[in-house]
């Protein structure tokens, strides 16, 4: 992942949403705070990937799409 995409996810209120959580999770293993800097590269590195498979599937930012197998599959199911 380049440091551009990784800025671009950082735009999204989900992804800050993710981080914050991870924030806490880690804080709390390691019995102290830790920066939101350290837990969003952590975030980043670890979790980035599959959260863009499920949360953006074909609708991804970088190229511009609208339109997301999720409601591809729910317009699907309504045809039938």
């Amino acid at each position: 992942m380049t440091d551009i995409d990784k800025k671009e996810l950082l735009k999204n209120r989900k992804v800050v949403e993710e981080i914050n959580r991870h924030l806490w999770i880690e804080s709390e293993k390691a019995g102290s705070d830790i920066s939101f800097e350290t837990a969003s590269e952590d975030w980043l590195k670890k979790f980035s990937k599959a959260w863009m498979e499920y949360h953006m599937q074909d609708s991804d930012v970088f190229q511009g799409s609208q339109v997301s197998k999720k409601s591809t599959k729910r317009s699907n199911k309504a045809k039938k």
